[in-house]
């Protein structure tokens, strides 16, 4: 009888479907895993030129409410602000120094997204919803991206000042190297560090968690709505992290502009002396000057940014997979 109902039960409608020789389902693989570390890096380079290139008006007018001394701005009023750099310089002032932008911007985005997705994978030992990971991942990425970007953007925010000092980008590396030496273009870079260290931490670990509640709204139209979901986790994560570390944005402005545009120059480049000199001259309230426009500047910023990223990374994906061929 066994023997019987054993036959009964082989019929073809029941054979084992047989699965690809890379079928794998014990692993799940994320939408980006697996890209070469150039990908990586072209896509955040490319992101990082379009975030800063589009939003380079919004930085100038921060740097100029930030810059401390003798310069024409002294108000905490975008308007004002503005109105005061339209009235004096002209439209073309918002874009002062954008060559300098446009020199740092590149490289430092490039390692910045790759170390960043390098430390991901490392840190998070696959599971994308660990918080932890991505902070930490974000940190080890703004440590080493601060390092080839701090030189440029302390060029670019000289020029931004627009006192006449410099001709351009290349006559102010020159005559910072021959004036103040090598150490002046890394005078704010330990303030960048733990200016960027909490603010990536921040910004990575909620656009991951924006990013995934975002998507748990509408599951089943994640891929439709894809790029509104990396701009609005991103513009999130942007905003909020702007708002938490706009008192060491001043402190770096303040030591990367010093004695430009009659602006105070330093003693020391001590964070605790520079916070002194603003409280003293300005009030606690100096210590949140730009705040409006680095908020207004950080959110469209990670918008653009993310989104771009992210499309860079899929446009990758689906080269590697083979679709365009």
């Amino acid at each position: 009888m066994a023997t019987e109902a054993t036959a009964k039960f082989q019929k073809p409608d029941f054979r084992p479907v047989p699965q690809p020789p890379d079928f794998h389902p014990e692993v799940m693989v994320s939408a980006h895993d697996g890209l070469h570390f150039w990908q990586f890096m072209l896509a955040g380079s490319v992101a990082g030129c379009i975030e800063h290139m589009a939003m380079f008006p919004v930085d100038t007018v921060k740097t100029h409410m930030q810059a401390l001394g003798s310069c024409p701005i002294r108000s905490v009023s975008v308007r004002l602000a503005l109105q005061s750099i339209m009235k004096t310089e002209g439209p073309s002032a918002l874009y002062r120094g954008i060559g300098a932008m446009g020199l740092g911007a590149g490289p430092a985005h490039a390692v910045y997204f790759s170390v960043y997705e390098v430390c991901k994978k490392y840190f998070s030992h696959g599971n994308p919803d660990n918080s932890k990971a991505h902070a930490i991942s974000g940190v080890c990425a703004t440590i080493v991206s601060d390092a080839v970007f701090t030189p440029m953007d302390m060029v670019k925010q000289r020029l931004q000042l627009g006192d006449g000092s410099y001709k351009g980008v290349w006559d102010c590396v020159k005559r910072v190297l021959s004036e103040e030496g090598f150490g002046a273009f890394y005078a704010s870079y330990r303030t960048t560090v733990l200016m960027n260290a909490p603010f990536t931490a921040v910004h990575f670990s909620t656009y991951e968690a924006a990013k995934k509640g975002l998507v748990g709204i509408s599951p089943e139209s994640a891929d439709d709505e894809r790029l509104i979901v990396h701009a609005t986790a991103g513009a999130a994560a942007g905003a909020l992290a702007a708002a938490v570390t706009t008192p060491l944005d001043v402190v770096k402005t303040q030591l990367q502009c010093q004695g430009v545009c009659g602006c105070h120059r330093f003693k020391s480049g001590s964070i605790s002396d520079v916070i002194k000199t603003i409280v003293k001259k300005d009030g606690y309230r100096g210590l949140v000057r730009g705040w409006i426009p680095r908020m207004l500047f950080h959110a469209p910023a990670a918008a653009i940014c993310w989104s771009t990223y992210e499309a860079g990374k899929s446009f990758f994906q689906e080269l590697n997979d083979g679709q365009f061929v």
